[in-house]
């Protein structure tokens, strides 16, 4: 109950934080804020590798969904 507590509170962080870099691209905003939803995924299904692959797993479909003409664009 306390990790998926310090998780949520980590997520809504780090949200807060990237909505308030005014300068950042879109793309770059969602392929960072793709890493760290799938990071955080990865952790509460399983350990340290599956923290990492899902933080790449994220940064990428954050990535390729942000693109211009991509799904989150149209």
């Amino acid at each position: 109950m306390k990790t998926k507590f310090i998780s949520a509170a980590v997520l809504a962080v780090s949200l807060a934080g990237l909505g308030g870099c005014a300068n950042m691209d879109r793309q770059t905003v969602g392929t960072v804020g793709g890493a760290v939803v799938g990071g955080l995924v990865g952790d509460a299904v399983g350990g340290t590798g599956a923290t990492i692959l899902g933080a790449g797993a994220g940064a990428l479909l954050g990535n390729q969904l942000s693109k211009p003409g991509g799904a989150l664009n149209r």
